[in-house]
């Protein structure tokens, strides 16, 4: 580093001429930049005089490398008895506050490196404390099981820095917060006891040793008032009752503490478990807009104790606590990442000019929002210090007097006009900047008389039955029923809203959710008239909308392999299978809900959608396979033999799902001639990849808090509901070459390994084609196919309109025929158009019946998987919602939905008569 000199670039102005001059004198050996800034400093600040008085012999070499001497003041604070650790810790923090002022006044340090130097100077003071308190203690026996190996890591003791210091950002005057645990597992039984009497005693000479004031001065005052329940506990307690603290009756308060809280002294390694264990405490898993209200209201009990409410008066104003000061830029980062951390892990920094760029960098809050406030926090902190380096007070007030302002503005280097309005333009902005974010503007007093007899239902709904619900939900309700009353058919998007907020278990959550994020409420009333199918989904996982503001909502779409890796990485940080099959049914919902809101917005078409909800499933089962293994291999062992490979089948074989799609899905293992498993407890081959099947149903279909996922169905497997859950490759071969009936070789056309091991799927992916391959041009096929088709007229006669999959010529139909066109020309494509285009190369369909036959698919399916998105599943009303129909026409191209239904029925027709024409003369068979 460089010296000081090189690096200045301004200079207070002495207030008191002489005794700038005086302490000139003393530094003579300054040249002139640092003269002045040393005869600036001491005219301005009593203090600082001083100490230039009591360590101008030290400032020379000081000034020469900034850097080096801190760091040669905090290296030498160890080895020291206590009787001389007291007076060198204070000399330290003399020389540390002196450079740091001088290289803060001067401009050769950023905020970073002033408020970072003032950290280490606590840090280190409080480690030597630490050990020279400790090492007594154990070598006279009172810490039992303990050695001179642990006096570094202080018995097990840790201190925590809280606020400031835990984020490195310690102000001129600052006090310290700390918490002091000790890790109760490095004792045994009555041990224990002992041991905490003793680290009580040492927590307090502690403090008194880094806090008392001496001739000498002191070091930083201690505030040791965050612990757990403070009132009541001792000032160091175990790491294990302050965790059963937190879960029980842990506050939104101090979650924001420990956002910033680091092990600072004693055993940082049991420090750094103890702040992973508070992960779930701090970071909530779901976005935590509760947490808002929360904070404003500390916030508001703040300034009504200290007196601070009111308009701004420049004279004796809170720099810190007061309005548009540093107290609202820092809640308004930590209730952010509060917020937004859980899901965000970026955003789990403890310094707020940090934190500001990360909120910005992920999409949290805009960046002009954060350069601004970075801006005002650093231009805040140095007015902070200015005014703390005139006496050493812990003050953050302006000064009361124009005399005073006049000492401020001199002290830097300002005009006194110039700096007041300076302070009014930057107070000012940060309080509007950060206001509007903790107390939302108001809804319009006034909500529009509409749907008197639904809303009355409202104040008895589940989530309305708290005051704090009803509270939130009454500021939004005008604006609801504002966007309900202006959509096409009000009255529908009513009722529907009506039903989704019927669905909601609770409120208080949802509704600060919308209130922070007003554009969800439009988001809502768009679904609500548009899709109740999907409010219906909203209002049983209303937790999927953290989604829409947790940044990337409407990115492109990752890919099945960024999916697969997401997934697989987001349930490896998981503690147990539980959390995480209740981790994967959060994910794959938020996605699921994303797909439904691109296509609704018109941002995707069916293709596209059917294609990604293909994808996302294909991503959960890839994810949950190994998940379902490694718990089955706890206790039996790992799977016996080669493994296994998960097969779809059906549609999600094809790559393309509607939104309510259940899975087909078979599991076939290679024993490889082993028996049985390899585990604590052994399982015979067969029954492990039976037991492995059945967690594979369960990890995707079981009920839990987060729902279900999937709803699954083994039936493609061989010998349907008879066999066995999960089939061996050898029976699986023998069973597909000799037994299979037709519509199984039909349905292997569409089989696709999407889980398991690799070499495994191959294997089985060249014998399908092998198999396909064989079967080409069959004789029975198309007689097989016409007994099916027969079979399936009886069961669901033909139908006309909105019945999308049964009848002739409709979805299943050309399906199946797509499947059997596959098999005759021996081709191995699963998806429906690739079958098609097989058959007509192969000559089994002519061109204009081929574009007949794709045409029909993909209507039929277009409009199934609006459908399906609009209703959850259930059949489409003849006469569907306003908003649905848009929808529907968007996909299909018509006008109306006369016309709609009238392209259906031709498109239906038509493909029935390719169908019908292929199949003439047919014999039906036996084997369908």
């Amino acid at each position: 580093m460089t010296d000081l000199a090189s690096r200045l670039r301004r200079a207070p102005r002495p207030l008191d001429p002489d005794k700038a001059a005086e302490a000139r004198q003393l530094c003579g050996w300054a040249e002139p930049a640092t003269a002045e800034l040393i005869g600036g400093t001491a005219g301005c600040s009593p203090y600082l005089a001083g100490l230039i008085g009591r360590e101008h012999g030290w400032l020379e070499a000081a000034c020469a490398d900034p850097e080096g001497a801190v760091a040669a003041e905090l290296s030498d604070l160890g080895g020291h008895d206590l009787a001389a650790l007291g007076p060198r810790l204070r000399q330290a923090k003399r020389r540390v506050a002196l450079i740091a002022a001088l290289a803060d006044l001067g401009g050769a340090w950023p905020l970073e490196e002033v408020t970072g130097s003032l950290t280490r100077l606590a840090d280190a003071a409080l480690q030597a404390g630490l050990e020279t308190l400790i090492a007594p203690q154990i070598a006279r026996g009172k810490l039992p099981g303990m050695t001179e190996a642990d006096i570094e890591s202080g018995a097990g003791m840790v201190l925590f820095a809280m606020g400031k210091m835990g984020a490195h950002e310690l102000n001129y005057s600052s006090d310290i917060d700390l918490i002091c645990l000790y890790d109760e597992t490095r004792y045994e039984g009555l041990d224990q006891h002992e041991a905490r009497s003793v680290l009580v005693r040492v927590t307090r000479k502690l403090a008194a040793l880094i806090g008392d004031i001496t001739g000498e001065g002191y070091v930083f005052r201690t505030d040791l008032r965050l612990r757990p329940d403070a009132a009541v506990t001792p000032v160091c307690l175990s790491m294990g009752a302050a965790e059963q603290y937190y879960e029980s009756v842990g506050r939104t308060w101090e979650r924001a503490a420990w956002i910033k809280a680091r092990p600072c002294a004693g055993d940082l390694a049991a420090g750094a478990r103890f702040n992973e264990t508070l992960r779930p405490f701090v970071w909530r898993r779901h976005l935590d807009f509760h947490a808002i209200r929360d904070a404003h209201d500390m916030r508001l009990k703040i300034r009504d104790h200290k007196g601070l409410g009111g308009a701004l008066s420049l004279p004796g104003h809170d720099m810190k606590l007061g309005r548009g000061g540093i107290r609202e830029i820092e809640f308004f980062t930590q209730t952010r990442q509060l917020i937004s951390g859980g899901r965000d892990p970026s955003l789990r920094v403890r310094g707020t000019v940090q934190g500001l760029d990360r909120l910005a960098q992920a999409g949290w809050i805009d960046r002009d929002t954060a350069e601004a406030l970075t801006r005002h926090y650093r231009a805040h902190r140095e007015v902070e210090h200015r005014v703390q380096m005139i006496g050493d007070q812990q003050t953050h007030k302006l000064p009361s007097s124009e005399e005073g302002f006049e000492r401020l503005a001199a002290f830097m280097g300002r005009d006194l006009a110039e700096l007041k309005s300076e302070l009014t333009a930057r107070l000012e902005e940060v309080h509007a900047l950060t206001e509007d974010f903790f107390a939302p503007g108001h809804a319009p007093a006034e909500a529009p008389e509409f749907g008197e007899d639904v809303t009355a239902r409202w104040p008895g709904y589940p989530a309305l039955r708290s005051d704090r619900a009803v509270e939130i939900f009454d500021r939004l309700r005008p604006e609801i029923l504002k966007a309900l009353s202006e959509a096409a058919r009000p009255e529908e998007a009513l009722a529907q809203f009506d039903a989704f907020l019927a669905g909601l278990p609770a409120g208080v959550q949802l509704f600060s959710l919308f209130e922070a994020n007003p554009q969800l409420t439009r988001l809502i009333v768009d679904i609500c008239a548009t899709a109740p199918g999907l409010a219906q989904y909203l209002s049983r996982n209303s937790g999927v909308l953290d989604a829409v503001i947790g940044g990337g909502f409407f990115a492109d779409w990752p890919g099945v392999d960024a999916l697969r890796s997401e997934l697989a990485g987001l349930l490896a940080r998981q503690p147990d299978h539980e959390a995480r099959l209740g981790a994967a049914r959060v994910w794959a919902k938020e996605l699921h809900f994303r797909i439904g809101v691109h296509h609704l917005r018109g941002l995707i078409d069916a293709g596209i959608a059917g294609r990604e909800y293909a994808e996302l499933a294909e991503a959960v089962v890839a994810a949950l396979v190994p998940v379902v293994i490694d718990e089955i291999a706890r206790r039996h062992g790992p799977p016996p033999g080669r493994g296994l490979s998960v097969l779809a089948m059906g549609s999600l074989g094809a790559g393309r799902l509607a939104s309510s799609s259940d899975l087909d899905l078979i599991v076939i293992y290679d024993a490889a001639g082993v028996e049985a498993s390899d585990g604590p407890r052994p399982l015979a081959t067969r029954a492990w990849y039976a037991r492995f099947t059945q967690g594979l149903i369960t990890a995707l279909t079981a009920p839990m808090p987060d729902g279900r996922l999937y709803e699954v169905d083994m039936r493609l497997r061989p010998s349907g509901r008879q066999g066995p859950v999960a089939t061996a490759l050898p029976a699986f071969r023998a069973y597909q070459q000799d037994e299979a009936w037709t519509w199984e070789h039909l349905a292997l056309t569409r089989a696709r390994a999407v889980a398991g091991e690799p070499g495994l799927g191959e294997e089985i992916e060249d014998f399908r084609r092998d198999l396909i391959a064989q079967k080409a041009d069959g004789e029975t096929v198309l007689a097989d196919l016409a007994a099916m088709r027969a079979r399936l007229a009886e069961a669901r006669p033909a139908s006309h309109g909105w019945n999308l999959r049964d009848g002739a010529g409709r979805l299943q139909d050309v399906e199946l025929f797509a499947q059997s066109l596959a098999l005759r020309a021996g081709s191995a494509g699963r998806e429906i158009t690739a079958q098609i285009e097989a058959g007509r190369a192969a000559g089994l369909v002519d061109d204009a019946g081929a574009r007949a036959l794709d045409h029909a698919a993909a209507l039929f399916r277009g409009v199934q998987c609006v459908a399906r998105l609009l209703t959850g599943g259930g059949p489409l009303p003849e006469d569907p919602a306003e908003g649905g129909a848009r929808v529907m026409l968007r996909e299909s191209g018509c006008e109306t939905l006369d016309d709609l239904r009238r392209a259906l029925d031709a498109a239906a027709a038509r493909a029935e008569e390719v169908i019908d024409r292929a199949l003439q003369g047919a014999r039906p068979g036996e084997n369908g």
